[in-house]
């Protein structure tokens, strides 16, 4: 599949998202379904697809609840302090091995509408955003529902998920991140003219036209604005017109400027009828009343949840009452931290005000009243808010299938691997570096030979060399991929974009791009410098045996990455099988004791320095013949002791085979290593 951009591309004005306009159109929502407080008037169906406009979502949870469990620190503690704790946690198990994150959340939000997740750093926002979006799934108690069905995999393309930490690949720009998006999530039925519309549409709707071709940047990599690439992760996600939108802070780092035009952007996404939840620690006053609901959080505790407009109005009713102008967003904020210097409060709290026991005693209080006054108005109205039509229930549980088939994925995930690659594949560093050691090599054994037994283990040194060179040179090439990516795998994972198989295939077939180019390069300068055989088929034998070192070595670093899924971790294994291999190699130590003999077996660079050795020499050529006793065939060497030179090539099965066991074993490890892992 050719994702080329065409010259032309017909504009689709007025810009939509789907068939309903994102500008604040007030009949946005006239043609397909009506929403009010109550109320939800379903024609069919089947008319949100033909419509292409998103299926309507109520979100509902009650009594959320999340725990996690987490270890004591025991360096300091006696033995027995330790028994005493081993007793307590057996008749106290939740309460002493269990840290509680949530407790018992109610809330909902209807289509059209915008819920904010309040409440101070740690108070369990990002968690519940989670929970809501179906990413933690183990111990969490409470029901959470979407249009009154329970979360399941049909969700998954349904929900879009905008991270707090803007997750997109630094190499690729703006408008290259959104165009491989569309093509690997957008219906097979679109043709690539429709796809393309739609991207140009995003990029203008969020106002991206400006850096649309620069690249996206990160740590190392100049690139977009903070705003712009939040507002690219908002692209990235409505593309695919989700029915539920999660963002976790969007307005994090960015001025008052970029924040309002972000939660503008929200509303207009809103009103084309998605139901929007996020986080958000410190808005504005502005931003704060483009909120529909709130919901404010204090140490995983509720402390309100209704309409934006009427929290100040709630609390003054508690007798919390800010004694100067304030924001009201800061105001909620101090409440949940417990600190109200500045508001008067209920002269009937216990404790003197200004320490620590007393923001306890603050939360405390807020969160009984919670629970007496609006949580049952709140599960009330979460089970008499809108009677959802069957035709919703059924739609909703409908999982939508592989837009694309696996060779279109491939071709897709293909270029898009390559283009994201393609600058450290070629980069100028690398090309040096390749070039000076293959002179500096080759100025070393200038026109090497072999006429003496000294000489021949000059020249086997250097061909032991090549083999730890780009055994070394392939493995830490290839063994930070997966740790590096893991992030952006798993967020695309997470929302279906492609099967794991094709994402493998492709890292692995582009990687190959530099673990064949740069050996190449490297021998063909090498080979002759170095005096070595100057034979076509020797040349190309030695070549494809450095060649097979080097993929069986990326094999080899695919499986130590994708165990270690962390760059310090897969490092260290690297380092160490590297010695490991070095040292069994069949150069330093050739006759190895009988117990360890094994180590040799599994080394791939054993196999691959035998098999160099054996294109490299023929056992009955003759050397030594200025010498005393006469010629002697190169198989007599003291070199060659453990190796027959006229043996068959059993070397190129074993690392075929090596090379392949190395990258089920990555797969398999890299499926369970995505498979439970969270952003």
């Amino acid at each position: 599949m050719e994702i080329g951009r065409p010259d032309e591309i017909e504009d689709s004005s007025p810009a939509t998202l789907g068939s309903l306009q994102i500008a604040g159109s007030p009949e946005f929502m006239s043609q397909a379904y009506s929403i009010n407080s109550s109320h939800i008037d379903i024609e069919d169906a089947s008319s949100f697809e033909e419509k292409d406009c998103p299926l309507p979502v109520y979100l509902k949870f009650a009594d959320v609840e999340y725990k996690v469990k987490f270890s004591r620190a025991s360096s300091n503690i006696n033995i027995v302090t330790t028994v005493a704790s081993k007793v307590a946690s057996q008749l106290s198990f939740d309460q002493d091995n269990y840290k509680h994150i949530l407790n018992g959340i109610s809330g909902s939000v209807a289509p059209g509408e915008i819920l904010a997740l309040m409440g101070p750093s740690g108070s369990g926002k990002t968690t519940l955003l989670k929970v809501i979006g179906g990413r933690l799934r183990e111990r969490v108690k409470g029901t959470i529902t979407y249009n009154d069905v329970p979360y399941s995999p049909a969700l998954k393309k349904r929900v879009g998920f905008v991270t707090q930490d803007d997750v997109l690949f630094p190499q690729l720009t703006v408008e290259e991140t959104l165009v491989f998006s569309a093509f690997l999530r957008l219906p097979s039925s679109m043709s690539r003219n429709q796809k393309y519309e739609r991207v140009d549409m995003i990029v203008k709707e969020l106002g991206l036209e400006r850096c649309r071709h620069t690249r996206i940047g990160g740590g190392f990599v100049r690139g977009i604005s903070g705003g712009e690439r939040k507002r690219t992760s908002i692209g990235y996600e409505i593309l695919v017109d989700p029915s539920l939108l999660l963002l976790d802070e969007p307005t994090s780092g960015l001025d008052s400027t970029s924040a309002n035009r972000i939660l503008q952007i929200l509303q207009r996404l809103a009103k084309a009828g998605r139901t929007i939840v996020t986080t958000i620690h410190q808005p504005s006053s502005r931003i704060f009343h483009m909120f529909d609901k709130v919901l404010l959080i204090a140490q995983g505790y509720p402390l309100y949840c209704g309409k934006a407009r009427e929290a100040v109005e709630y609390f003054s009713s508690l007798r919390f009452i800010p004694e100067m102008a304030m924001n009201p967003a800061e105001f909620l904020l101090e409440l949940a931290a417990g600190q109200v210097d500045d508001i008067s409060v209920p002269e009937d709290l216990p404790a003197p005000q200004g320490t620590a026991e007393y923001e306890r005693i603050v939360i405390r209080f807020l969160h009984h009243k919670f629970k007496v006054q609006l949580e049952p108005k709140e599960k009330n109205e979460n089970h008499n808010m809108s009677k959802i039509s069957e035709q919703l229930r059924v739609a909703i549980q409908i999982k939508k299938d592989w837009t694309l088939t696996w060779t279109d994925q491939f071709m897709i995930l293909l270029k898009r691997t390559y283009r994201e690659r393609c600058r450290d594949y070629f980069d100028t560093i690398r090309l040096v570096q390749a070039l000076a050691i293959a002179v500096l090599l080759g100025l070393l054994w200038w026109k090497s030979n072999f006429t003496t037994e000294a000489q021949l283990r000059d020249q086997i040194g250097l061909l032991f060399y090549i083999c730890i060179f780009w055994t070394s040179s392939s493995i830490f090439g290839a063994v930070y991929v997966f740790p590096f990516e893991k992030i952006f795998l798993v967020k695309e994972r997470k929302a279906d974009m492609y099967r794991l198989s094709v994402y493998y295939v492709c890292s692995t077939l582009c990687d190959m791009v530099a673990h064949i180019l740069y050996p190449t390069f490297f021998m063909s300068i090498l080979y002759f410098m170095a005096g070595f055989k100057r034979t076509i088929d020797c040349f190309f034998l030695s070549l494809s045996t450095i060649l097979l070192i080097a993929v069986t070595s990326q094999g080899a670093g695919e499986l130590f990455g994708a165990a270690a899924m962390s760059m310090k971790r897969a490092g260290m294994i690297a380092s160490l099988v590297l010695m490991l291999f070095l040292l069994t190699g069949g150069y330093y130590v050739q006759h190895i004791p009988k117990f360890m003999k094994w180590l040799k077996y599994v080394s791939f660079m054993y196999h691959g320095f035998r098999l160099l050795l054996k294109v490299q020499y023929d056992g009955n050529e003759l050397y030594e013949c200025g010498s005393k006793v006469g010629c002697r065939t190169l198989q007599s060497s003291p070199s060659f002791d453990t190796v027959n030179l006229d043996g068959g090539l059993e070397e190129v099965w074993i690392m075929l085979a090596m090379a392949l066991a190395y990258r089920v074993g990555a797969y398999i490890f890299l499926n369970r290593k995505i498979n439970a892992a969270n952003l």
